[in-house]
């Protein structure tokens, strides 16, 4: 495979990551049959930019562990996860031996023929989380290596607004909101958010046979909870002035000019959070809110990233140590001490630090009502028509049913 940037350490890193091989002799990764010595070992790693510093700990790591069984000749490139399957289709053959991807991008990866069965498959699907085995695997058959179990979402709130109680419940939060001059955020303008309103009423969504349609029933007009009753509470949500709908970059505004006093996000804003909240910075599951007379639990989407070993790799026996070592215990523990990633691994994720995350923790919480985000490209564009249309008041002169039809009609294009 090509290589472009090379890993360069200063010496206090190689002390670190020197100490870390020692104490990762015995993880996952030895426990597999190594491979046999074959000179010069040439691998790619992709992963986002912000993986470089965590990436070249982890690599020399993996260097110690392997010493002398190899000269490992290991490059770092930065490449986005969610951008990932379309940067390798352009040149599969000559692409990443190891690289990151976000998990909705395993049919395709495996359609494609970049993906093979694990080896070692079933000793993995025991040491991680059951949902994150089941996001790196299709028909039963493991894929991927599991890396963070934390692309979803759940509600920050200020303790000194909004107690535990009060973040049970929406509406309540927002009562507290229009009563304060606040707000309570929610990103309307992305159906993976706006899915949280619809994915716990009974209501479908999900993926054809096909791998490209989607099926869709949110604009039914029967059962308990038809979808112009989902509608109809979103039109009171959007009428109350303690509501705000607007994207991350508003969210963080509206933490910094203390605007916000609750949003709905995810882990990546934990920190900014944080700061701008100190001892009032709390985290829980998504709360219910009120639609045909009950009280619905907001479900939400969940994500997990993963490590591939590309098929056309040259050195695909060490390629597969390499991403084994990369979503280890320790790697995992060490990923979420340097970028506060979930870890995917059984017993990273039960360790003391992570569980006492205030974000992690509502995070697991709400996994209890989160599902896979497994559906094709034409769910988005609706969704963001339809939304914008109940924010502004139906500017358009539908009614809220025609608004509903209108967009399951282009959720369910071929």
């Amino acid at each position: 495979m090509k290589r472009k940037r090379n890993l360069w350490l200063p010496a206090f890193c190689l002390l670190t990551v020197a100490l870390a091989g020692c104490q990762q002799a015995n993880s996952d990764s030895s426990e597999s049959e190594q491979p046999s010595d074959t000179g010069t070992v040439n691998l790619t790693v992709w992963s986002a930019e912000e993986d470089q510093e965590l990436l070249s700990q982890i690599i020399e790591g993996f260097k110690e562990q392997y010493d002398g069984e190899a000269d490992f000749q290991i490059t770092w490139e930065p490449q986005g996860e969610s951008q990932c399957t379309n940067a390798l289709m352009g040149d599969l053959e000559n692409g990443a031996d190891v690289f990151a991807f976000a998990d909705d991008q395993l049919s395709t990866l495996v359609a494609a023929g970049a993906l093979e069965p694990v080896e070692n498959g079933e000793t993995l699907q025991q040491s991680h989380l059951p949902e994150a085995v089941l996001a790196a695997s299709v028909n039963d058959v493991l894929y991927a290596y599991p890396l963070t179990a934390d692309n979803g979402y759940f509600l920050y709130y200020n303790k000194q607004y909004i107690s535990e109680e009060d973040a049970k419940s929406w509406d309540r939060m927002l009562e507290i909101a229009a009563g304060q001059n606040k707000k309570v955020f929610m990103d309307w303008s992305s159906g993976w958010y706006v899915y949280s309103l619809f994915g716990n009423t009974g209501l479908t969504l999900g993926l054809n046979d096909d791998g490209i349609s989607n099926f869709c029933t949110w604009n039914d007009t029967e059962g308990d909870i038809k979808g112009i009753d989902v509608a109809n509470a979103m039109v009171n949500m959007a009428k109350n002035p303690g509501f705000l709908s607007t994207d991350d970059a508003g969210f963080l505004e509206g933490l910094q000019n203390g605007s916000v006093i609750a949003g709905v996000s995810g882990i990546w804003n934990a920190l900014a959070v944080e700061e701008a909240w100190g001892n009032g910075y709390g985290a829980a599951k998504l709360p219910v809110y009120a639609c045909a007379g009950q009280q619905v639990q907001m479900a939400s989407f969940s994500g997990y990233k993963l490590i591939g070993v590309n098929a056309y790799s040259e050195e695909k026996e060490w390629a597969a140590k390499l991403a084994e070592w990369i979503t280890n215990e320790e790697n995992q523990k060490l990923r979420f001490s340097l970028r506060g990633q979930g870890p995917s691994h059984i017993n990273a994720a039960a360790s003391e630090e992570v569980q006492s995350s205030p974000a992690i923790t509502a995070l697991l919480e709400q996994s209890e009502f989160s599902f896979l985000q497994r559906i094709g490209g034409n769910f988005w564009e609706p969704v963001t028509a339809f939304t914008t249309e109940i924010l502004a008041g139906s500017p358009s002169g539908k009614s809220v049913q025609e608004l509903l039809d209108d967009m399951v009609t282009g959720i369910t294009a071929p």
